[in-house]
């Protein structure tokens, strides 16, 4: 049932996990300080380029989880400009950032196939391509046309706007962690496992989409060998697994995406028989999200792991 809950979830979440550019660059168990954007109502908040949600109604988020250091904030709201600027290593409090409309025909045609994404891709698909058309070098837009055709299945079509980014912006280190997510699919693991390290480099070592991408091909590689009387390969692929998932969990630590690793992270340890660190990790997760739908299975899990440590 475990494994069968966390299967059903995946999918879902790695194709919304990262669905914007860029990386959180701060380890688990930081220091965290707290600050509140104030903004747009229901405009899209990045924080070093991971999603954290929507303000409210009034125009505001709490972000609990900022670390030490500057971070680079960024907002998108429908009909205005996206806004980038830093917040400062001292800074904490309320963020006020002013969003100027646009009329921009490139702009409102992104927004539209982003509002559209969940509801229609092919609609979705459209609107990006004519973004594209009115901004032939609207990267953000090859980006979102890859994502929504991939997920589509269309992975012909994702191929093409990767190599038309390219061409615009080689070395772009999101496109390969998508081209890694495509070559995964069509079973290709060699060109994935390549195409995730690419992003990886092209990113200095900030690309939690890659090493999210190398933890769930090496997870389902140990999972294939299971009863195979292979355990020497099937637990050198958990223990490869588990690095990747770890490594992808530091840089998005503290903003929603993270919500899934923390439990892919959990089970694969489990998987290792490592019950100290699976029940390490998920306490960590109810530190950092109590109040999830989550949660309420995250505490089973440390209660049966403890369970069954004290059984052995």
């Amino acid at each position: 049932m475990r494994a069968h809950f966390l299967r059903a979830i995946l999918v879902a979440a790695f194709l919304s996990v990262f669905s914007a550019y860029g990386q959180v660059k701060k380890p688990v168990g930081a220091q965290f300080r707290e600050i509140v954007i104030v903004t747009q109502p229901k405009a899209i908040v990045w924080i070093d380029g991971v999603r954290f949600g929507r303000t409210g109604a009034d125009g505001r988020m709490v972000v609990k989880t900022i670390s030490s250091g500057p971070h680079t904030l960024r907002l998108r709201a429908d009909g205005f400009k996206d806004k980038t600027q830093t917040i400062t290593a001292a800074q904490k409090g309320e963020v006020s950032v002013t969003l100027i409309t646009t009329t921009d025909e490139a702009e409102l045609a992104y927004q539209e196939a982003e509002r559209l994404i969940g509801a229609d891709r092919e609609k979705a698909a459209a609107e990006y391509r004519r973004a594209i058309a009115a901004r032939p070098t609207y990267a953000d837009a090859y980006l979102g046309l890859a994502r929504v055709t991939s997920e589509a299945g269309d992975l012909d079509a994702a191929e093409k706007a990767i190599a038309a980014l390219r061409k615009l912006k080689p070395g772009h280190a999101e496109a390969s962690a998508i081209e890694g997510r495509i070559h995964k699919d069509n079973g290709d693991e060699a060109k994935a496992i390549a195409s995730f390290k690419r992003a990886i480099t092209e990113g200095k070592g900030y690309q939690p989409e890659a090493y999210t991408g190398l933890g769930l091909l090496y997870k389902d590689k140990a999972e294939g060998l299971a009863g195979s009387g292979d355990t020497e390969t099937e637990s050198a692929h958990y223990a490869e697994a588990a690095k990747n998932l770890k490594i992808a969990l530091k840089q998005l630590s503290g903003a929603p995406d993270a919500v899934v690793i923390y439990q892919l992270l959990g089970l694969t340890y489990e998987r290792q028989k490592k019950y100290p660190e699976a029940i390490a990790i998920y306490e960590e997760f109810l530190r950092l999200f109590p109040e999830t739908p989550e949660a309420t299975s995250v505490r089973s899990f440390i209660v049966q792991l403890k369970k069954d440590m004290n059984e052995r």
